[in-house]
């Protein structure tokens, strides 16, 4: 096959334009020898299963799916009813990046909730959606939907998160984790991915694979037993359930294998860290948001954000204020780094 791409090209646009990584590539090549059952019925599979429950505890259940938005549609489905509603963050993905797939898909009313840096609260939920449970007037709330890390780069501590499903629990509700960047958050936060989701209260998550460097591999865990009714039947129905799917399954062992996806995590992050701090020391540029995870967010002025653009890909994240968005991915490099920090400075020199 020709080459169609210039794998010199380098960008700050997505941890999605990141190719696939190595040690993936070839746990997909030896799944690939000889036949195996269709559907899940493989050993694989069977063999996620069992690593899932390791990372999660004996509870937690595994069902690979195809993409981001799937495995939330799957997620939040599972646990609601045709009644209900999600409470999530102003910023969060399930409400401003998936094409009302969440109303349109799985028949779900949105409450939304203003946020400061991407991140809910018991007193923000609390000012902005009223209790009227039993009301027939008014869409139930049965879930509560947290990003982590969130869409803004920042991350929830174990407490914070620990308050919320306590919050939700209360209430009879349940919490959901949109884990695409879970890998980055517990890097982060130099901690396990049971400390933040299974010791915390977490019901049910979405864990991203693409972004870590999986090719079209996403993971819905189901962690209390009992909380999601017929998961197996709403995959199905809503079009993630792969027929080889020894494929996805066998990414994520490998992802899951020696602790690959913290190191690949934890090298994105440093890559942000170092990003943020040579930007951050050019005039006339100003960042936004803490940087937590993966992700730098910053101010520069709209010309020379559009020059570099023309070089570099990334792209705007609030167009009216001109604040951009700089992703690093588990391949960036610290000379991709260095050289995109030396464009900036240039640019503005």
């Amino acid at each position: 096959m020709t080459r169609l791409h210039d794998p010199a090209q380098r960008g700050f646009a997505s941890d999605n334009y990141a190719g696939v990584l190595p040690e993936v590539l070839e746990a997909v090549a030896e799944a690939n020898l000889g036949h195996q059952g269709a559907y899940g019925a493989d050993v694989y599979t069977a063999a996620l299963g069992e690593r899932i429950r390791e990372l999660f505890g004996d509870a937690a259940r595994a069902f690979p799916v195809f993409n981001g938005t799937g495995a939330n549609i799957v997620a939040l489905s599972s646990v609601s009813d045709r009644w209900s509603a999600v409470v999530c963050a102003d910023t969060g993905h399930i409400h401003v990046d998936e094409g009302g797939a969440p109303e349109k898909v799985a028949g779900l009313k949105l409450f939304v909730v203003p946020t400061d840096g991407g991140k809910l609260t018991p007193e923000a939920i609390s000012a902005a959606v009223p209790d009227r449970a039993g009301d027939v007037h008014w869409a139930q709330p049965r879930v509560l939907s947290v990003a982590q890390s969130t869409e803004l780069g920042t991350v929830y501590t174990p407490d914070e998160l620990r308050a919320l499903a306590q919050y939700a629990h209360e209430r009879g509700w349940l919490l959901h984790v949109d884990g695409s960047r879970l890998a980055n958050a517990a890097a982060s936060l130099g901690t396990s991915l049971r400390a933040i989701t299974t010791d915390v209260g977490v019901d049910v998550l979405s864990v991203g694979g693409t972004k870590s460097g999986l090719l079209s591999a996403e993971l819905v865990v189901v962690l209390n037993e009992g909380t999601a009714g017929g998961v197996e039947y709403v995959r199905k129905l809503s079009m993630q359930l792969a027929s080889k799917q020894r494929f996805l399954a066998a990414q994520f062992l490998a992802l899951f294998t020696d602790d690959l996806y913290l190191r690949v995590a934890g090298h994105a992050n440093a890559m942000a860290r170092l990003l943020a701090e040579l930007v951050g020391a050019i005039d006339g540029v100003v960042i936004t948001q803490p940087v937590q995870s993966n992700a730098v967010f910053a101010e520069l002025p709209r010309a020379a954000s559009e020059a570099l653009m023309e070089r570099v890909p990334f792209y705007f994240w609030d167009e009216i204020r001109g604040e951009v968005r700089w992703m690093c991915a588990w391949d960036t490099t610290e000379e991709d780094v260095r050289s995109f920090a030396d464009a900036v400075a240039r640019q503005l020199s």
